[in-house]
């Protein structure tokens, strides 16, 4: 129970470090029942750290361990094919894999289940828009 706190106070504050660091916001935070495009979700969950543009050049880059990777380039670096099964993973249950580098990116699973009341299906529908947002910025 006292992890799964932290984590969430941990994701929180990253949240609201990343409203503050001049990231645009698109909508209001996040609230239960309320799914936003993957553009918003991106903008108020990744862009501090993965930069506006995706490529990881964020505001907050500077404050980080290793530098999050260029995310336009996911399904170039995965065979040409966009990962959905890989980003959905790191997104719900976090970074378990040595090729993303360091596990300095939060977890927005726990987040996500907090924040829409454990509802599943609005947990994966945030996943699936962050997702398809991603998909939609890959290099050609």
């Amino acid at each position: 129970m006292r992890h799964s706190f932290l984590l969430v106070m941990l994701s929180v504050s990253i949240f609201a470090a990343s409203t503050l660091s001049g990231a645009p916001r698109r909508q209001g935070p996040l609230t239960p029942d309320s799914v936003p495009s993957g553009a918003v979700l991106y903008s108020q969950a990744c862009a501090s750290c993965h930069g506006d543009d995706a490529k990881g050049h964020g505001p907050n880059v500077a404050h980080l361990k290793t530098p999050p990777p260029d995310l336009t380039t996911l399904a170039k670096r995965h065979g040409g094919k966009f990962p959905y099964d890989y980003v959905s993973t790191v997104l719900l249950v976090g970074v378990h894999l040595p090729e993303h580098g360091s596990s300095d990116m939060p977890v927005w699973g726990p987040l996500f289940r907090y924040v829409d009341k454990d509802n599943k299906r609005l947990v994966l529908q945030r996943i699936d828009n962050i997702s398809n947002y991603l998909a939609s910025l890959q290099q050609k």
